[in-house]
């Protein structure tokens, strides 16, 4: 803890933030690198994942980000195409693909990494103010 309190407190908050969009861009990429995977281990098309992050703290308190989970995204169908040559169509000749979408992903990838920088800026400034500091005491 810093001497007022909040250093320790400001750099803590910037770092829990840093692990938390260093860990969706993680998740992002695996997405993005399973956009054509039709079967996992589970027999079915891999299905979109995303972080789920909460407040750590009080609501007197802020403490930064806390990782909840990796979630599957349940909510997004899997996409059908029309491949009636596959053998893993069905007998309509539809085949299902992963519910990943890359317009999708790159978007979040972008807020990730813009929220990513925002942090580490944070902790910039807040190297900044200290070296300031120090110099005046000098």
């Amino acid at each position: 803890m810093g001497v007022d309190g909040i250093s320790s407190g400001t750099v803590d908050i910037a770092i829990s933030g840093l692990r938390a969009q260093r860990l969706r861009m993680d998740v992002i990429a695996n997405n993005i690198a399973n956009v054509h995977t039709r079967q996992t281990d589970g027999g079915k098309p891999y299905r979109r994942r995303g972080v789920v992050l909460g407040a750590r703290g009080t609501d007197e308190i802020l403490g930064g980000v806390q990782i909840l989970r990796i979630a599957e995204d349940i909510a997004s169908p899997f996409k059908k195409v029309r491949d009636p040559g596959d053998p893993s169509a069905d007998k309509d000749g539809f085949v299902l693909m992963s519910n990943v979408e890359l317009p999708r992903e790159m978007i979040e990838l972008v807020t990730a990494s813009r929220a990513y920088q925002a942090n580490a800026a944070v902790l910039k400034r807040h190297q900044d103010s200290i070296n300031t500091t120090l110099e005046l005491l000098r």
